[in-house]
């Protein structure tokens, strides 16, 4: 009896082991959104600028920079991480105007006075080459842009996605910024 006590027990503890392992697996699962490294891009869309030398109009972003390097952002909402990575990927273009590179934030929102707010965060971020603009909460078609991700870097050239980053709200670090900005040399020539 005592060893069919002894097998039960370890037959559940296996059986919560396994839960436990599969429940770590599906927490560490990389969040996908947006083109993934070697994939091309869906191409054009017009989300509203909100900055850059279309302020106030619908503009292709996409079109605009043609095969560039560019560092393209989806993101949700404003926040202080945001700021700073937008400010770091501005920095790193004006470094590149020689190689041609190109920036763009685009907000999936909205929210109603999110292009006054962009304006004054442009201003007081200092930020010269970067282009803020606004699109649907869906994202463009055809970007697959996760719901679940408050922030999607897509850093390519000629079209196709070099390196992509993807983060759930409150995920985006310090570390992950500077990680980013690396990763710029794969576009950049």
């Amino acid at each position: 009896m005592k060893t069919l006590c002894n097998i039960a027990a370890v037959a559940v503890l296996a059986v919560l082991s396994a839960g436990v392992v599969l429940a770590e697996e599906k927490t560490a699962e990389k969040l996908v959104s947006g083109p993934q490294a070697g994939e091309k891009l869906a191409g054009p869309f017009d989300p509203l600028n909100v900055t850059g030398s279309k302020a106030g109009q619908k503009n292709c972003l996409y079109c605009e920079n043609g095969p560039n390097p560019v560092a393209m952002i989806f993101a949700r909402e404003n926040t202080p991480a945001l700021a700073k990575l937008i400010k770091r990927i501005d920095e790193t273009t004006v470094k590149n105007q020689g190689a041609s590179m190109g920036s763009f934030v685009v907000f999936l929102s909205d929210k109603e006075g999110l292009d006054k707010e962009l304006a004054d965060m442009a201003k007081t971020t200092g930020l010269k080459k970067c282009v803020l603009s606004i699109d649907n909460p869906a994202g463009p078609k055809g970007y697959n842009v996760n719901k679940d991700a408050d922030v999607t870097v897509v850093l390519y050239v000629e079209g196709t996605a070099k390196v992509n980053y993807a983060f759930k709200k409150g995920e985006l670090k310090e570390s992950d910024i500077d990680k980013i900005v690396a990763d710029l040399k794969k576009i950049v020539p």
